[in-house]
């Protein structure tokens, strides 16, 4: 499996969602038709900080070999970051279907990362980088 596109656009995916929720929070409530207030803004720029301080993970890790014994605290942290995410949509869509479709883009998206780095974690031995 080629690792390199794996990192590259998870941390493509990551550092997109991470400056928009640093730069734009009170958007982001807007369109998620959420309560808006300064503790929101606050948790949603706090958030954008850790997502792109896992893109620049991701970024700075994909010429390297990832999977079984190599880089462990990599595809462990990607492995529970893209399936806790992807557990916490589900559920919500679940319990509220209705729920805007950018919803179950990111829960199939989240979905998708957890299998390859839960795969990358797991039995990733014969990982290479191209």
């Amino acid at each position: 499996m080629n690792t390199r596109l794996i990192m590259a656009s998870s941390a493509l995916f990551l550092s997109a969602i991470g400056i928009i929720l640093t730069f734009a929070p009170a958007e982001v409530l807007n369109g998620l038709e959420a309560d808006f207030n300064k503790s929101s803004v606050l948790i949603l720029q706090l958030h954008g900080g850790l997502y792109f301080g896992f893109a620049m993970l991701n970024w700075m890790s994909q010429w390297s070999v990832i999977g079984g014994i190599y880089n462990k605290p990599v595809s462990v942290a990607n492995f529970s970051n893209f399936f806790v995410g992807a557990m916490a949509l589900i559920k919500q869509l679940i319990t509220n279907p209705l729920l805007p479709k950018a919803f179950w883009i990111f829960a199939v998206i989240y979905g998708i990362y957890a299998l390859i780095f839960g795969w990358l974690f797991y039995s990733g031995k014969n990982a290479k980088t191209e």
